[in-house]
């Protein structure tokens, strides 16, 4: 009886301690070293510029082309990098200048259950303008009517996305990206909507 007791507590003690084994390995795997740049992917992706608020009076919708990066960076969070052009054409056109736009976005994808298959998306964005000023269309400021931008502009602000794959194997991914966008301009904000297709591989 007493080989018995001693025999209980020695399975016990085992069992103890590959459970502190097992929770111990569980809680590494966990830990954002074990997930930050497990995987990459690259896209392009193209679509259309809805501007809103007083831009509408101001701007055209833009088309936009553009590139990212999607790095994993903890079990359901993904980082992601974007880099977008787009020209905007003013209203009325006779009157004010175009202007080019260069867009780099950062920020993290959050996949949920609850809401799969789609992903939300969230982060910051760095905008740079410059003026589409052509030989033979100079402006007379002070009898023209109208503003617009002469020279080169950056503006930073914040924006929020709804990711949805509509395909994808294990090395490719088709997608909607739906980003509602709002530059942090004084005295008004600029508030825009992108909504654009992309196609994404897996690089490592």
């Amino acid at each position: 009886m007493k080989k018995l007791k001693h025999f209980a507590i020695a399975i016990l003690c085992f069992a103890s301690l590959v459970f502190a084994q097992d929770s111990l390995q569980t809680s590494v795997s966990k830990h954002p070293a074990d997930w930050a740049f497990a995987n990459g992917f690259v896209s392009v992706e193209a679509g259309e510029i809805y501007p809103f608020g007083d831009l509408i009076d101001a701007v055209d919708n833009s088309a936009y082309v553009g590139l990212g990066f999607r790095y994993a960076y903890w079990e359901n969070v993904d980082g992601i990098v974007k880099f977008e052009y787009s020209y905007f054409e003013p209203v009325p056109k006779t009157k004010l200048y175009g202007v080019h736009q260069f867009s780099g976005k950062v920020g993290l994808d959050f996949r949920w259950t609850y809401i799969s298959p789609v992903i939300f998306g969230a982060g910051f964005t760095c905008n740079w303008t410059r003026a589409d000023v052509r030989e033979g269309k100079t402006l007379n400021f002070e009898k023209d009517l109208g503003g617009t931008l002469a020279d080169n502009e950056t503006e930073f602000g914040w924006f929020a996305r709804l990711n949805l794959p509509i395909w994808k194997t294990e090395n490719y991914r088709v997608g909607l990206n739906v980003l509602w966008e709002e530059l942090w301009t004084l005295p008004e904000r600029s508030d825009m909507l992108n909504v654009g297709v992309y196609v994404e591989r897996r690089i490592w």
